[in-house]
Parts: C-alpha cells; structure tokens; sequence
C-alpha cells in the first residue's frame, strides 16, 4: 500500500478523528477509520490501526473497542470534559458579566473543541450569548492575571477605578490612582471582584475587576497580612449586598414563614431561626453592610418582612420609605 502524503502525522489525525468522531453514543468501524484518514492524506493498513489504537491508550485516550453483531466498532469513552460538564462551563461563561461578549464567544469555541462533534452541536444549540448585559472591557484578561502575579509574588498594585457617567462614558472615580496589596480574587452577584487591603485607609475594600484600568505591580511588598488572615471572605459576601460596602450591623428582622428559603438562600443554614410574636413568622438576627441596597432587598420583599432593630436602622429604613413617598406622592 503506497504511503500517504501526510504518514507522519497518522497518529496525531487518528487521535483527531477518534475525539471528534466518537463518543459513548457515536462509534466508527474499521474501514471507516481508514477513510476518514485518506481525507487526511494518510494511509494506514488494518494491522496497523490495531497498533496505533493501542498507542492512542498508552498517551491516555481511552479508545474503546466492542463487538456489536457481526461488526467490531470503536469509540472514545471517558474524556478529559464530560458534555455534562462542558455545558454547565458554557452556562458560567454565558452568564459572566465581567467576560466581554467577544471573549465568551471565543471560550465557547475553545470549549467546544474538547467534544465529538455531535456534543459540539449541543453545545452550539445552548450558546446564547448576544443581546445579555457584558461588559466591554476587553482588557479583563490580562487585568486578572497581573493581579494573579502581584499575589504570587507578594507585590502591591496600582490602578485607576473608573465609573460610568450620565454620558455613558468611563470615567476616574478619583483623580489619584489606587494604591493596596492584594490578596483575592472573588466572583459574586455575576460579577468579578478584587478584594485587597488598603493601608491608608487600614481596612479590606473590594473594586469591580472589570471596572479597573492601567493595572501596575509595584515593588512593594504587600501589607495586610494579618488583616487578611483574620478576615471572613465568605461572611463578607453574605452581609455585602451586591458588594456594596456598608458599615457592619447586627439586624434583627421578622418575616412570614414562607420566606424562609430566602433568608436561608441570602444567609446559609448557619442563621438562627425562632418563632416570632406574630403568629405565622419567625425572626432572626444577621450580619449586614448596612447600605442603600440592603434597604432595597428589604423592600423588595414586601409585607412579609419586618426590620425590628436595632432602633437606628429601623429609623433609617422609615425615613427611606418616607422619601420615596414623597418622591412619588402627590
């Protein structure tokens, strides 16, 4: 049999074929593996298949051989990414703000390159990317990974925090550029956040990864350390309502037993939950960053909630509802 013009890459175009041709639910014959190779400029004998196939499971692609009737068929089993697992990856990178709508398109397509091309066409079917609410930074990138070095390497930043104006146009929060240590990297309310330490002003803030611009790693070491140490990423994230920072405020708040899943949901099963005076409802007591946003879940939940302290915040929360009253009133 005369050598194809492609010979030496036969392993390499098996190796293709089999991943993209086969799953647990499409198999290949024999005969079909050597024309799909021919297409390739490569020619290979039954005898030979047999060898490179075995080759294909010594370099860990779990190529499977069955009989089914009369025909022997082949496919790939276990893969790197199951398409159940390829699909919730889609679903996070749809569903991130912070990743641009060219980015997201340009994951997807990487993601669907770990497939068969029939689990490619599911994952086509599922993509729906245009028209959701991204953001346009396309820098975010190589943003997250200079702060990924400046954590590695144990070195502060520098970065100017912009915002959007009334114009639609990105502008600086503050003249000055921002100076802290960083010390993580966390994703919330669909958005991705830096959490650093700011030695001027001796405390933990958080800043919108896709809102900063100009990054710089510094020399300097970073500082915090202790801070950090003692601080509780994740009780953080459950008293900052939309990361929006506030200061820290026990509440005590009465609701309608059936909004317990969302007091559970919001707070986790850790919360202490007690019958309240008011037949029907329970009470209980949670950390919050007291802001404007906590005050707008509250009131998103309507009657069936209640703040009932400390007696500042329940003042605070009646003088909002006041406003808006007389925004809207007549």
């Amino acid at each position: 049999m005369p050598k194809g013009t492609n010979q030496k890459l036969k392993l390499y175009y098996l190796a293709r074929i089999m991943l993209e041709k086969t799953d647990d639910e499409h198999m290949i014959k024999m005969p079909e593996i050597r024309r799909e190779l021919e297409a390739y400029g490569v020619t290979a004998d039954r005898k030979s298949l047999y060898d490179d196939l075995e080759a294909l499971r010594v370099l860990g692609i779990d190529v499977i051989g069955e009989k089914i009737g009369r025909d022997f068929f082949y496919h790939v089993g276990g893969k790197q990414f199951e398409i159940a697992e390829l699909k919730l990856l889609v679903d996070a990178i749809q569903s991130s703000k912070f990743i641009t709508e060219k980015k997201s398109n340009e994951l997807i397509k990487k993601l669907t390159g770990m497939a068969s091309e029939y689990e490619a066409a599911q994952l086509k079917r599922q993509v729906v990317v245009q028209g959701r609410v991204k953001t346009m930074n396309e820098s975010i990138y190589y943003f997250v990974d200079d702060v990924h070095r400046a954590i590695a390497e144990n070195r502060q930043i520098s970065f100017e925090y912009m915002k959007w104006n009334e114009e639609k146009k990105m502008v600086r929060r503050r003249d000055e550029a921002y100076v802290v240590s960083p010390w993580a990297l966390t994703w919330d309310d669909e958005n991705y956040y830096l959490i650093a330490y700011d030695d001027e002003a001796d405390c933990i803030k958080h800043f919108r990864v896709d809102k900063l611009k100009s990054i710089r790693v510094l020399d300097k070491k970073r500082a915090g350390r202790d801070v950090f140490k003692a601080f509780d990423l994740a009780k953080y994230a459950r008293m900052s309502f939309g990361m929006f920072g506030g200061d820290p405020v026990k509440v005590s708040i009465a609701f309608d037993n059936r909004l317990a899943g969302v007091f559970i949901d919001r707070f986790g099963t850790e919360i202490s939950i007690r019958p309240a005076k008011k037949k029907g409802w329970s009470q209980t007591a949670v950390d919050v960053a007291l802001s404007d946003q906590f005050f707008g879940w509250i009131f998103a939940l309507g009657t069936g909630v209640s703040i009932l302290g400390p007696k500042e915040v329940v003042k605070r929360f009646g003088s909002e509802l006041k406003a808006m009253s007389d925004l809207y009133g007549e």
